[in-house]
């Protein structure tokens, strides 16, 4: 009984209390010349490059969509060869953030394949909504900050465009906090989307109609 005593101390004594993991998050920040809200503000500058190279249009309610790497796709070798050049600013700024070259390999490798596939016509650019480096980088950088700084915050990823307006308006008025108001602020994206969405269904759906009309 005496020994299983002596045991869950020595482990109870060996796990590190919160103000001495909130030190070694705040050690390794100093390390890379980093505060906590300039890895913030530069996440989310990162956050921005990748919804506009990956996902500037979205599918309403998902975070699928496409952006401006899909756009240059759709000119041959040139595009490819400048969507391989912008995204390699988003491993520059997962640089500035202290993450090592290693565990962005995955990132680059992606943004290789996009710049491959994206020279065969049509089947790249189709297949450039589905590679995006820019949001893999994202995602590894995230990661690594998480678990370097002990950041877990995504707020300023999601929607960073919306969110960034949302905050100057928050801060000058009170009808903006209102949680409700800032839903539907950051949703009008999805909302444009759908009646996009539906427009075009419709008229689909009207042409099919007036050429069975016209053929009947």
């Amino acid at each position: 009984m005496g020994k299983l005593s002596d045991s869950l101390k020595r482990h109870s004594a060996k796990k590190p209390a919160v103000g001495e993991v909130q030190t070694a998050y705040e050690i390794k920040l100093a390390e890379h010349g980093l505060t906590r809200a300039q890895v913030i503000e530069t996440e989310r500058k990162l956050a921005k490059f990748a919804n506009t190279m990956d996902s500037l249009v979205r599918v309403p309610f998902t975070k699928q969509g496409v952006g401006a790497d899909a756009a240059l796709s759709t000119i041959p070798l040139a595009g490819d060869l400048a969507g391989l050049a912008l995204t390699s600013y988003a491993f520059i700024l997962g640089r500035q953030l202290g993450v090592p070259a290693n565990k962005m390999t995955p990132a680059v490798r992606l943004a290789l394949i996009d710049m491959v596939v994206g020279i065969v016509p049509g089947i790249g650019t189709l297949l450039d909504i589905f590679i995006r480096p820019s949001r893999k980088t994202l995602g590894i950088v995230h990661q690594h900050i998480h678990e370097e700084y002990g950041i877990t915050d995504t707020i300023h990823m999601d929607r960073p465009f919306l969110h960034q307006s949302l905050e100057d308006k928050q801060q000058n008025s009170r009808f903006w906090r209102n949680p409700i108001v800032a839903w539907v602020y950051l949703h009008i994206p999805d909302f444009l989307g759908m009646i996009v969405m539906i427009s075009l269904v419709w008229g689909l759906w009207s042409i099919i109609a007036w050429l069975v009309r016209l053929f009947s």
